[in-house]
């Protein structure tokens, strides 16, 4: 795997055909439109900037990571960034290609002036929050609240 070349960019378009068959070969199912939704929103340059990024391998997306930059919403007054979407193509988990992602990802934050950067991690998905914690993610200060409706 070293020596294949590796390349972090920018999130575009063109690339929802890999995102989404990543994306299937992990959760069993399409969600194209979820998707075509989701990078439509990333990549609305009046209503965020595009922090997004995808891992090619040797010029084949193999991994992406979504996220978003907010300036004062929630009212808290530093920006801050979130990861919600992290995926990599499973011939190459296990090689470095989410770490170095989330390394890159951390880097454009800092320097787009962001603090803190959050992500939501369901209680029983222990792979993912290991993997979190080895990227020295700790638990918030902030609690995350839900209502079921009836």
């Amino acid at each position: 795997m070293s020596s294949k070349q590796r390349v972090m960019r920018v999130l575009k378009q063109e690339d929802l055909d890999a995102i989404v068959a990543i994306d299937e070969l992990a959760v069993k199912q399409s969600r194209r439109e979820y998707y075509e939704r989701k990078i439509a929103s990333i990549l609305n340059k009046n209503a965020s900037i595009n922090c997004s990024l995808v891992c090619e391998i040797d010029g084949q997306v193999v991994g992406f990571v979504m996220g978003y930059v907010f300036f004062g919403e929630f009212g808290i007054l530093d920006a801050t960034a979130t990861i919600d979407t992290l995926g990599v193509h499973p011939d190459f988990q296990k090689f470095g290609v989410a770490s170095e992602m989330l390394d890159q990802f951390m880097m454009n934050m800092k320097a787009a002036g962001v603090k803190k950067i959050y992500t939501l991690v369901n209680w029983d998905d222990f792979a993912l929050d290991k993997f979190f914690s080895r990227q020295k993610f700790v638990p918030s200060k902030r609690i995350n609240l839900e209502f079921e409706l009836p």
